[in-house]
């Protein structure tokens, strides 16, 4: 394996040393970051100010170790992978009350801010314990997919938690100096990329490493051609349908999108100001000068379907998207932002919940996909297999588009 030509491998091939310094690496970031709230916010036990739909810092930083703990030290039957059972009487954890605290299927959101939680310190001595068993149990483990599983599962909601800590950190206006979390200007012309029609694989298959559960199992689709943006949209590309009253015109919306105008009342993206005759965009903590060149962020599935309706365009389904970042990766540009598409978070035909029920089965039917990956993304989430998955009016995920010719 090579993860520097494809980091989205370094995930779900990773052997154990490639595995044991990932996850100390995430470990790294996770602290970092966790480290810009608790210098900026008076209590990382509560909500951050102004929003009481987020989970407290503290208790995220918690439920990060307690997950790692709670399927991998904890677990007996952790060498069994996906067929592994989710039920089985589990060994006590470090803290004796964690189940009750950070168990995110037994504890409520709103209910989070109310918890005992241990303080900062006390929080990140037991992340360092947790990490010291996990890696020595990853030592013990058989080296093959399912004996690796649970390791692979606990690196990527550690980086899915860290990319979330994030979108956070922009939502509040918090300072984040890591240039790798810092978008970048999109290369090359949104020029169209031909597919040809044919049938494609949808999906993970036996030998492709891990997978999550709704990435199973693997069937075939048939496609007729279309053409496709071999990049994201920008802001150079978007602002035009900002400026030309988009925001303000019902007929380019659908009728669920007229349904989030009339009650969110957005003026133009979030995080975008127009002053005297010119747009600026925060990022992090100041606002600059909107380099029209990044891709256009912050979007949610409805303004996404509307500039398309603008713009004589149309969202690509998840299938077309995987298809044509398969058929021609050398063309097929992502990364940027995660990229919405016209196809409803469904499982697949034959689809078997994996271990951590939680994960997938109670979104299916009630969000929408995105593929690719984002700047604030860990490299190794980007894989054109991935399925990510948000509710269609959300605007803090660093999420954006690209689209299909009609």
């Amino acid at each position: 394996m090579d993860p520097d030509a494809d980091p989205g491998e370094c995930l779900r091939r990773a052997g154990p040393d490639a595995l044991a310094a990932a996850l100390q690496a995430s470990r790294r970031d996770t602290l970092a970051t966790f480290a810009v709230f608790e210098a900026a916010l008076p209590d990382l036990r509560a909500a951050p100010p102004g929003h009481p739909d987020l989970n407290p810092p503290l208790w995220e930083l918690g439920h990060v170790g307690w997950f790692q703990e709670f399927w991998i030290a904890r677990h007996p039957g952790r060498g069994r992978g996906a067929a592994a059972d989710p039920q089985a009487p589990r060994a006590a954890p470090l803290r004796a009350e964690a189940d009750a605290l950070y168990d995110s299927g037994r504890v409520p959101q709103a209910a989070r801010a109310a918890l005992p939680l241990p303080d900062a310190a006390a929080t990140r001595a037991e992340l360092a314990d947790q990490l010291v068993a996990c890696l020595r149990l990853l030592r013990e483990a058989a080296p093959d997919d399912d004996g690796l599983y649970f390791f692979r599962l606990a690196l990527a909601h550690e980086d899915m938690h860290h990319e979330a800590a994030l979108w956070q950190a922009q939502l509040l206006g918090l300072p984040v100096a890591d240039a790798r979390w810092q978008p970048a200007p999109l290369a090359g012309a949104r020029t169209p990329l031909r597919v040809e029609a044919g049938t494609w694989r949808l999906g993970m298959a036996p030998g492709d490493g891990f997978a999550f559960d709704n990435e199973l199992p693997a069937h075939a689709v048939a496609l007729e051609t279309f053409d496709i943006d071999r990049r994201a949209v920008s802001w150079d590309e978007f602002i035009p349908f900002v400026e030309a009253g988009g925001y303000r015109e019902p007929r380019w919306w659908d009728e669920a999108g007229r349904r989030w105008l009339l009650q969110a009342r957005p003026e133009a993206p979030q995080h975008l100001h127009l002053d005297a005759g010119r747009w600026w965009h925060r990022q992090w903590d100041a606002w600059r000068p909107l380099d029209g060149r990044l891709a256009a962020c912050h979007l949610n599935r409805h303004e996404a379907r509307a500039w398309c309706a603008w713009a004589g365009r149309r969202l690509p389904s998840e299938a077309e998207w995987e298809a044509a970042a398969l058929a021609h990766p050398a063309d097929f540009a992502f990364g940027a932002v995660w990229e919405w598409t016209d196809s409803e978070f469904l499982p697949y035909p034959g689809f078997v919940p994996h271990p951590y029920r939680d994960y997938s089965q109670p979104w299916f039917g009630h969000r929408a996909v995105l593929r690719g990956g984002s700047f604030g993304a860990q490299r190794r989430l980007h894989h054109a297999r991935y399925r990510n998955f948000f509710e269609a009016s959300r605007r803090d995920v660093f999420s954006g588009f690209r689209s299909c010719a009609r």
